[in-house]
């Protein structure tokens, strides 16, 4: 499985994705983030699903960058060019992966901006090539094991939020979904992108490198769950106690 996760606040982009591949009971570890920059061009990709299906259509897609990075002056645009080469990979090679007993199933996260972009933009792509963009009602997506980090995502993220507390809520998503399930795990790369920089700092975390922040939010939790009030719960252990006697 995997766990990409890209938000869009008014300051700017942050994205985070695990690097845990499985294929049956082998595990290895591989980059699911691709960053290009090229002046005014600037924009990641984050994808999950099949491996060889994310390679081809990467490979495919930056062969259309080298031809014709100059003509998308607006992000979408580009994510139109990266919708098309998925459906080509999917016209080449869906039907062997489905009578495999596989699922086409390649989503991703392009987030940047592009010269003629008014801001900074953040587009979910589903396997079919279509898209959303990611608005400021509900400032992130996830693709990969998405169940386990939403709560705490949705509970504390705005499109105010700064990017260091959007990072900072990002990774302890991560964390809830890490702990959570055996297919997300470190090495953690990240992507910062502040609004109108054109510019796109990367970064890898490691497991020690986040030991001592994913105990003490442990701590901070366990701490937090004993001093919630707990007088709802009278009357149920009123009855309890009741039918004891």
């Amino acid at each position: 499985m995997t766990y990409c996760l890209g938000i869009k606040v008014r300051s700017g982009l942050v994205a985070i994705a695990d690097t845990r591949l499985t294929s049956g009971s082998e595990v290895s570890s591989n980059r699911k983030i691709s960053v290009h920059q090229v002046e005014n061009h600037t924009l990641f990709i984050m994808t999950s699903g099949l491996r060889s299906v994310r390679d081809k259509a990467i490979t495919y897609f930056q062969e259309v960058l080298d031809e014709r990075d100059r003509s998308f002056n607006k992000l979408y645009k580009a994510v139109n060019a990266f919708g098309e080469q998925v459906r080509r990979v999917a016209q080449e090679d869906k039907a062997a992966i489905v009578a495999s007993g596989m699922n086409f199933n390649l989503n991703a996260i392009v987030g940047g901006q592009l010269e003629d972009d008014d801001e900074h933009k953040l587009f979910l792509l589903y396997p079919e090539g279509n898209w959303v963009e990611v608005d400021h009602g509900a400032p992130f997506r996830i693709i990969g094991n998405s169940g386990y980090g939403k709560p705490l995502l949705f509970r504390n993220l705005s499109y105010e939020t700064s990017m260091q507390e959007a990072l900072k809520i990002g990774f302890l998503a991560f964390d809830a979904t890490r702990v959570s399930a055996n297919d997300v795990d470190y090495p953690l790369d990240v992507v910062v992108y502040p609004k109108d920089s054109f510019h796109m700092t990367e970064h890898r975390l490691e497991k020690e490198d986040m030991d001592e922040v994913s105990h003490q939010w442990s701590a901070l939790l366990g701490n937090s769950v004993r001093k919630l009030p707990t007088y709802w719960m009278d009357p149920i252990f009123d009855k309890v106690n009741a039918e004891k006697e």
